[in-house]
């Protein structure tokens, strides 16, 4: 598979988006001292390359009541129940975040509740998911680094 080669130019259009999905390429191209088509044209391009896939939204979800966070390492009772349990896992909404692991875990996922009570409630329907035999619950009590652009930033560099 051919890599896509970004440039500075693409590197601070990147790193703006990031920071803001939603910044008018108007404001970038003010920002960066080129054309609004230029970044409407780069962007597309990365667009295009699989670079760029969609925008993301950031929700306060302690302002939605939803502030519990859990993450729940699940061990099957036989690996050729890791498709069916994922696809029953997708049917459980509070389930935000799930990953096929290699180690400790069949999947590791994380969950999102209103309070331990909810969590509990959620954390015993994924036991009654067939295959699998048992869980263990960590609770997050805060989560102190959540920031894409120092990995980005770190990529860049790599690739210069």
């Amino acid at each position: 598979m051919k890599k896509y080669v970004l440039d500075e130019i693409d590197h601070q259009i990147l790193d703006i988006l990031i920071e803001n999905a939603r910044t008018p390429f108007t404001d970038i191209a003010k920002q960066l001292l080129v054309s609004a088509g230029t970044i409407h044209v780069r962007v597309k391009k990365m667009e295009d390359e699989g670079v760029i896939k969609g925008s993301t939204l950031t929700v306060d979800y302690e302002k939605m009541n939803y502030s519990f966070i859990a993450h729940v390492g699940i061990f099957l009772e036989k690996t050729m129940y890791t498709k069916q349990v994922m696809e029953d896992l997708k049917k459980i909404p509070y389930v935000t975040v799930a990953y096929v692991t290699a180690g400790k875990y069949n999947i590791f996922c994380k969950i999102r509740a209103r309070d331990t009570n909810h969590a509990k409630e959620i954390i015993f329907d994924i036991d009654d998911i067939k295959g699998v035999v048992r869980t263990e619950t960590m609770i997050s009590l805060e989560e102190t680094i959540n920031d894409k652009k120092r990995l980005l930033h770190s990529i860049f560099r790599e690739l210069e």
